[in-house]
């Protein structure tokens, strides 16, 4: 699925400039521009976009001022020909800041950072989501799990150890099986005998992670994938 945006600019060749690179790109749907920083104002507060590319220096109102005044702002890549704006911009929280005459390279890196911030966020939300859960049997019962509450799961052969903040359960699923339930829901498997809460992380290195005091390892051939999560 495409990223949204609107380019907020008083130039229209800068607007050209932006709108050709975005054509270009099979990431980004362009909903609007504009010259006119009230006009955009109003668009964003009743459709909004992912981002929007703002100059921060315009008539009436500057880039600056646009944001200040939003509710619920989009993420902001800030653009402009004025070098010494760009403390302004990113203490506002800026995702990027392009200096006019903006080339094709920095305006594809700025874009790879919302894309990932876009993708982090997304799995934040999924993580916050405590309706997510499974029925796992214990001692013949059957329980609901929060997926949130899960720290992490430990592989015994056939059984697999659910460890939560509350309690531990060994349950008779293979690691593998759990794997395939939990896929795309904030949990990875780093260790062909681990499976952990991406979203209680508190510390890496190169063969093992820090989750609320724990240490767990890191398999050699989970790595590059472990490395992939973490840093996207």
């Amino acid at each position: 699925m495409k990223l949204t945006c609107y380019i907020i600019d008083d130039e229209p060749l800068a607007i050209e400039v932006l709108e050709s690179y975005i054509e270009a790109s099979d990431l980004v749907d362009l909903k609007g521009k504009f010259t006119n920083p009230v006009k955009a104002f109003q668009a964003i507060q009743e459709q909004p976009v992912d981002f929007i590319f703002l100059d921060i220096q315009m008539p009436r109102i500057t880039g600056i001022e646009l944001i200040k005044s939003l509710k619920n702002p989009p993420m902001v890549i800030f653009t402009t020909a004025f070098r010494e704006y760009a403390s302004d911009g990113f203490e506002l929280d800026a995702v990027d800041y392009l200096l006019k005459p903006i080339p094709l390279n920095r305006f594809l890196q700025a874009l790879d950072k919302i894309n990932r911030m876009v993708q982090k966020n997304a799995l934040v939300s999924r993580l916050e989501d405590k309706s997510e859960y499974l029925f796992l049997q214990f001692e013949k019962v059957n329980h609901k799990v929060m997926l949130h509450e899960i720290i992490y799961i430990e592989s015994q052969r056939d059984y697999s150890r659910i460890v939560t903040a509350s309690k531990e359960m060994k349950v008779l699923q293979k690691i593998s099986d759990l794997e395939l339930k939990l896929k795309n829901k904030g949990f990875l498997r780093i260790h062909r005998s681990f499976i952990v809460n991406l979203s209680l992380l508190e510390s890496w290195c190169s063969y093992e992670v820090g989750i609320r005091g724990i240490k767990i390892p890191i398999g050699r051939s989970y790595y590059k994938d472990f490395m992939k999560n973490v840093m996207s």
